[in-house]
């Protein structure tokens, strides 16, 4: 299978395309970040080590397809991906949250999708498992192989009859009578069943809080972790139907054959390889000018903070060491107040790659409500199938839609694509409402429709401001 990442920049870009409307430089920018990636794992020792990922820093105002360009990335590479408020961190000392978390939160992010892969890989096996534990359950194997008590009473030494009722007996593991129940359980004959199993109750340990300060929260959830392997995990008995036993016996089965120190090497490899870190608001750390003082010391001191971590450093966590050399850091502001020279000079030469994100217009917004896959006009279609309507949208309608979408951000506040939700939940409040009580029929929305639902709210200035 070919690697995700092996995908060239026109590929990518082109998968893009599918969810993402206009924006063709920031596309290019994150796609030649993805291939370069690839690229780097083909060099050989030791110039592989000295070649860094080259950050990208996406401007542009909110709602524009910043986040939705990074997160489409980590989804088409397959790559430990996490999003970080770059305003919710502080220096090193304060109260609150410091850097060094991001890497420890996205170690933990890779280590579940590992684990998941790893439970698809051998789901197979782990089915199969549970599925003896469930015959074991319905015909209870005996100490021999054969059955020492006939259908007739005597002492003579018979194999168990397949017509026999469960439980009359002993049940030789590979005999005829399993087989059947085997096939039984597959053809879904026995899901009406009710069984009693043992199931082992999740992991728990007792909750211990612990005030720290910045850089020393990891120690809690290492102390809850060493509590809960001294309080082993019980066993509890629970009542439920054959289905409903054979998915939970799977996931019992399937956690027992993962090998997690297998899983945490991995993850551990996929995050300082692969690992992609979106720091958003990065404006917002910006220092605007003038002295340092106040607020804007804790802003410079978290830009600081923030440089060992981009440039290339090893942090602590509790399942190993990491080295953040080559995670790709993807900063995104709207730099209204700001400007990306504001950073601290060190800050702005690790992000040497900077796009500009245009707003968007009538023309984009009539694209992002039909074009991509996951388009808002078809997301609603999709609702409305199941109370049985067939949601029908005339391109008047949708010309009308993205009109007053860009009319009410140009008054307003401009929130970029994101106002095209709030248009569309007004549009269709009231056929959201009552759909259910339509029964099956064809409704369509015309560009009428939507100025008769939407024209009190865009004639009051004052109101359009609280509704839309």
């Amino acid at each position: 299978m070919i690697e995700k990442e092996a995908l060239t920049p026109r590929e990518t870009v082109t998968e893009l395309d599918k969810y993402i409307v206009g924006q063709a430089a920031a596309k290019r920018s994150v796609a030649i970040a993805l291939r370069n990636r690839w690229r780097r794992r083909q060099v050989p020792e030791p110039l592989r080590e000295e070649i860094a990922p080259k950050n990208i820093i996406m401007i542009g105002p909110t709602g524009v397809g910043k986040t939705e360009i990074a997160r489409r990335l980590a989804t088409l590479a397959q790559s430990p991906f996490i999003k970080v408020e770059a305003s919710k961190f502080t220096e090193v000392g304060y109260v609150g949250r410091d850097v060094e978390s991001m890497v420890r939160d996205l170690v933990e992010l890779a280590i579940s999708m590992v684990k998941e892969e790893e439970k698809k890989r051998i789901e197979g096996l782990a089915e199969a498992n549970a599925e003896d534990r469930i015959l074991d359950l319905l015909l209870p194997p005996g100490p021999s192989s054969l059955s020492t008590t006939g259908p007739t009473g005597d002492n003579s030494f018979t194999l168990m009859k397949p017509e026999l009722p469960v439980g009359a007996g002993t049940v030789p593991k590979e005999s005829a009578t399993r087989e059947k129940f085997r096939r039984m359980l597959r053809d879904g004959r026995l899901d009406d069943r009710e069984l009693e199993v043992d199931l082992r109750e999740p992991k728990s340990s007792p909750m211990v809080e612990i005030m720290t300060t910045s850089g020393l929260e990891d120690i809690q959830s290492s102390i809850q972790d060493a509590l809960g392997k001294m309080f082993p995990r019980q066993k509890k008995k629970k009542t439920m139907k054959v289905p409903d036993a054979l998915a939970a016996l799977t996931r019992e089965e399937a956690e027992k054959l993962v090998d997690m120190d297998k899983v945490m090497k991995e993850a551990l490899r996929r995050t300082e390889e692969s690992g992609i870190i979106f720091l958003d608001e990065i404006d917002k750390i910006c220092s605007r000018g003038g002295g340092a003082h106040g607020p804007e010391v804790s802003r410079e001191g978290v830009q600081r903070d923030l440089l060992p971590i981009v440039e290339g450093s090893t942090v602590t966590t509790k399942h190993g060491m990491v080295k953040t050399d080559h995670i790709l850091f993807i900063a995104s502001g709207a730099f209204h107040v700001s400007k990306p020279s504001d950073l601290i000079p060190e800050l702005q030469g690790r992000f040497p790659i900077r796009v500009e994100l245009h707003s968007l217009g009538r023309d984009e917004f009539v694209r992002i409500l039909t074009e991509p896959e996951n388009a808002l006009t078809k997301q609603y279609v999709a609702l409305m199938a199941t109370e049985g309507i067939e949601l029908v949208f005339e391109d008047e309608a949708v010309a009308e839609m993205a009109r007053i979408a860009v009319e009410v951000n140009e008054r307003t506040e401009e929130i970029g694509a994101r106002r095209l939700h709030t248009v569309m939940e007004r549009v269709l409040d009231a056929l959201s409402f009552d759909a259910s009580e339509r029964g099956e029929t064809r409704f369509v929305v015309t560009g009428a429709y939507v100025r008769e639902q939407l024209q009190e709210i865009i004639e009051d200035q004052d109101l359009s401001r609280f509704i839309l």
